[in-house]
């Protein structure tokens, strides 16, 4: 079972054992604008899903605080996200990548997203400190050395921590251990996505306080036989 530490504001930390991780998916709060995403995905061979927004489940070994992240080829790319980390004390808000295989994802999103880790930061805020300010939360992501912004956006731009949690409930899946993923903000245009490293940064402009997360992408050996 994996476990997460985070340190939060306080000084204090919290340790999860992780046993249940989701991922949304077609997570924007402008269902429109998914959906029409969702029909240029498909023109790349990407099936789409029969409703929308999606909840994947996924092996909860996967939800990773590592700076390192191993590879099958060069065609997997992250995703600047947020978590939600339910505790036995309450509910946690930090950044995440959701780190994903783009060959798998056009024979199905939830074996791409099976294949490579979520990568979780190791700091976090308390959902009711922030709560009131949600939307005005920044969400970020850099690529490669020369740290290339490839993702701009705020969590104004997704459905919100309270749906999700909602969505928790109705299932009775919001218990201790549960982490959440949110899904993720467009990304720029002529950023290459398949770089050798991943930055994602969570900014509250309230307080100027950040959480981040870094990672280096490693090729495996190619395999023998």
């Amino acid at each position: 079972m994996t476990t997460l530490t985070f340190a939060l504001p306080d000084g204090t930390t919290e340790t999860v054992a992780v046993t249940r991780l989701l991922n949304a998916g077609y997570a924007g709060r402008d269902q429109a604008e998914v959906r029409a995403h969702i029909e240029e995905l498909a023109e790349l061979g990407v099936p789409g899903p029969d409703t929308i927004p999606t909840m994947y489940p996924i092996a909860p070994y996967l939800a990773q605080q590592t700076d390192v992240v191993q590879v099958q080829h060069a065609k997997t790319s992250g995703e600047a996200e947020w978590a939600l980390i339910i505790t036995e004390s309450g509910v946690l808000l930090t950044a995440a990548c959701d780190h994903t295989d783009r060959n798998l994802e056009v024979h199905g999103v939830a074996w791409s997203k099976n294949a490579s880790p979520d990568v979780i930061a190791t700091d976090a805020w308390r959902l009711d400190d922030v709560r009131d300010h949600l939307d005005a939360l920044t969400l970020k992501a850099w690529v490669g050395e020369d740290r290339a912004l490839i993702q701009d956006g705020t969590l104004g731009a997704l459905l919100d921590p309270d749906h999700w949690l909602g969505v928790l409930a109705e299932r009775g899946l919001d218990t201790p251990g549960t982490v959440l993923i949110s899904g993720t903000i467009t990304m720029k245009q002529g950023v290459d996505q398949f770089a050798d490293r991943w930055e994602v940064e969570i900014g509250d402009p309230t307080t100027g306080a950040t959480i981040g997360l870094a990672y280096a992408v490693e090729p495996l050996p190619e395999p023998i036989g």
